[in-house]
């Protein structure tokens, strides 16, 4: 099938930083959200954009975490959200949306991975409910607030080649691994920025998902030294290994997505090392994105499925 993963010759790469991308850039006047803006590459997406002029919410689950990483940052508020919690996400959204402001770049960079089993809510697989159907429904919730010229940005992951959306076991019912739920998560979170450019589009907002690299952060919490040697983040001894990026340069791919120029009149796209990524190669090498990801079909019934879980769809009547 024809496709729009094609790189487009940025003249970024893979070591390009977020303060990089956003130089000679000026977004005073912009507002963004940032879940997860105040660890790891959320952080470094907060410094970067709110360095460039614009004024960034930090939506987040541990506020007084939060507030202390964002200490002495101008341009920052912190509110309050549990992504698990649909309750949560809605009492954020009334927040924001009653204080009469506009989004014009929101970046889903909050999430989890390799997780314990755990359920959250009515029962739900904790990454697929944490990584997808938090950000589905918070940006569904805070559409009003969206106008033309703005993007959003969901943070997906490499993780997409461990497996597509199971739709006939999403909550993975039938045997838990950790990774698979993972990829899951992390497919959808591709397919939810396909669906939601091609609603969007005719508004003027575009959407892209991303994979950000190889970064140690906290996000690897809930794996063990070995796991870490393993996939070659660290060696032996806890050195990080070559072949990860920093926060900064992690953070680059989601604010060039955000920001970039280059990217006006396209979306619906993946992308990695700042630039639009190309398909994932029949060889089995995790690079690129998976057919699976991209595939409108799915990103439509996934979009319908992951309405009817949450009970929210801003484009109900024009889906």
């Amino acid at each position: 099938m024809t496709t729009a993963q094609h790189k487009i010759g940025s003249g970024f790469g893979a070591e390009t930083t977020a303060a990089e991308v956003v130089a000679g850039l000026d977004l005073t006047g912009k507002l963004a959200v940032v879940t997860g803006g105040y660890s790891g590459i959320g952080l470094e997406t907060t410094r970067a954009l709110a360095g460039a002029g614009a004024h960034v919410v930090v939506p987040a689950r541990r506020r007084a975490t939060a507030q202390e990483a964002l200490r002495g940052f101008e341009n920052v508020e912190v509110d309050e959200l549990d992504l698990s919690e649909l309750a949560s996400v809605r009492a954020f959204a009334e927040r924001f949306l009653a204080s009469g402001r506009g989004i014009d770049v929101f970046v889903g960079s909050a999430g989890i991975m390799a997780s314990p089993e755990t359920r959250v809510g009515p029962g739900w697989e904790a990454q697929f409910a944490t990584n997808h159907l938090g950000h589905f429904a918070l940006v569904n919730r805070l559409w009003p607030a969206f106008g033309a010229g703005a993007r959003v940005v969901s943070v997906s992951s490499r993780g997409h080649h461990y497996g597509p959306v199971r739709f006939d076991d999403l909550n993975f019912e039938r045997g838990y691994d950790k990774w698979l739920a993972y990829g899951q998560a992390k497919t959808a979170n591709v397919l939810f920025a396909v669906e939601l450019d091609r609603l969007a589009r005719e508004q003027g907002v575009r959407a892209f998902a991303l994979h950000p690299g190889r970064i140690l952060t906290d996000l690897v919490r809930y794996l063990d030294r070995q796991e870490l040697v393993d996939a070659g983040m660290v060696d032996e001894s806890g050195r990080v290994t070559g072949g990860a990026k920093t926060p900064e340069q992690g953070a680059a791919t989601q604010v060039w997505a955000a920001t970039s120029p280059q990217l006006d009149g396209l979306g619906g796209v993946y992308l990695e090392d700042c630039d639009i990524a190309e398909p994932a190669p029949a060889d089995g090498t995790r690079t690129g994105v998976k057919d699976y990801a991209v595939d409108p079909v799915l990103a439509e019934r996934l979009w319908t499925v992951s309405a009817e879980l949450t009970g929210v769809n801003a484009f109900a009547q024009v889906a």
